[in-house]
């Protein structure tokens, strides 16, 4: 599907720092059904992984660092939607983090979410040297798989 350059420019102003295909995902989101709305999180979550792992085959880590971000929030969005938990800003995906800390006492779980917004971060900045990029990334994916079992105990 192609968008005009205006309708673009709007969404751009819209979603803000966001990512535009999140940003729409949230709103169409807003008109399905609860259970249809964490499948869509869960689609978006595959699609973003896959995505950040072919940039970073290809050496593109400052684009792969914000498709590990979005990978992340995505699962967080399908957690906080199942709780019927606030999930629309950053600060909120903190909070559901210190949440699912406190009710498992996994602390891995605030390391990994610091290290997905420092690739968050590079993405604005291209500070990270490859070899800090793996180990954020490292612990991403790590995080990834705690958030996932967490999904699938509910």
């Amino acid at each position: 599907m192609c968008l005009s350059e205006g309708v673009l420019r709007v969404l751009r102003e819209l979603a803000g720092d966001r990512d535009i295909e999140a940003f729409i995902a949230d709103l169409v989101a807003e008109r399905l059904d609860p259970k249809r709305r964490v499948e869509v999180y869960l689609e978006l979550h595959n699609a973003y992984l896959r995505e950040a792992e072919g940039l970073y085959a290809r050496g593109d880590l400052v684009q792969a660092g914000e498709k590990y971000w979005g990978a992340v929030t995505a699962l967080l969005n399908a957690i906080a939607e199942l709780r019927g938990w606030e999930h629309y800003s950053h600060r909120d995906y903190a909070v559901i983090v210190d949440r699912l800390y406190g009710e498992t006492g996994d602390g891995e779980l605030v390391v990994g979410f610091r290290l997905a917004e420092g690739l968050h971060a590079n993405f604005y900045h291209n500070f990270m040297s490859k070899g800090e990029f793996d180990i954020h990334r490292d612990a991403v994916i790590k995080l990834m798989d705690k958030l996932r079992r967490l999904l699938e105990g509910r």
